[in-house]
């Protein structure tokens, strides 16, 4: 149970669908409800897909590329913690995506369901959290449905955007992604030390 609250954190983390409501709200501001509601669901469906892609693959590439675990472990837990400091420090997830918005007709797939929720952090983290050599089926099983369980969290918080943003506030959201990447952040140095003892055979 502990483990799957930890995974929960994680991907809550890396995926970050609080940090996605003004990316979505920007992305969709000259639709109708309806059109919105569509633009969600299938942003979101498309996201899962994304991710259960990567954690289906993720290890037979990382196999095919002779990549040992704890070379995999290191470079993923510098990647998100560099991610986790764009996160505290940087304009923060949702300025950042927003500023990515080009096409508004091609909204599902850019900017929401890439990068915004299956962000490269989030792949990352779905393959490391998937590893053949490290967890078994029934705990990679788990960790899919956890990746759902999220991904619908954020569908969730879509659907509700305006609300969510007249309660909380832009602020709100921006100090909420920012204690997601302090998280984040200590979650990368600990990867990093497990591939570090696992190489070192400590």
């Amino acid at each position: 149970m502990q483990e799957l609250f930890k995974t929960l954190v994680i991907l809550f983390a890396v995926i970050d669908p609080i940090g996605t409501i003004p990316v979505f709200l920007e992305a969709t501001k000259t639709f109708d409800n309806p059109t919105k509601k569509r633009v969600a669901i299938k942003a979101a469906c498309l996201a899962f897909a994304i991710l259960l892609f990567f954690i289906v693959t993720g290890q037979i590439i990382m196999e095919a590329m002779q990549i040992s675990l704890a070379a995999f472990r290191v470079s993923g837990g510098v990647v998100l913690f560099i991610f986790a400091l764009t996160m505290v420090f940087g304009e923060g997830k949702p300025e950042e995506e927003k500023h990515m918005i080009k096409d508004h007709q091609h909204v599902v797939v850019f900017p929401l369901a890439i990068p915004s929720i299956a962000s490269p952090g989030a792949v990352l983290a779905v393959v490391l959290l998937t590893d053949n050599h490290v967890y078994t089926v029934w705990q990679q099983f788990l960790t899919t449905l956890v990746v759902l369980l999220v991904v619908a969290c954020t569908a969730v918080l879509m659907l509700g955007a305006r609300k969510i943003q007249d309660r909380v506030g832009e602020t709100g959201i921006t100090v909420i992604s920012k204690v997601m990447g302090l998280i984040l952040a200590s979650v990368a140095v600990e990867s990093i030390l497990q591939g570090l003892k696992l190489y070192f055979n400590l």
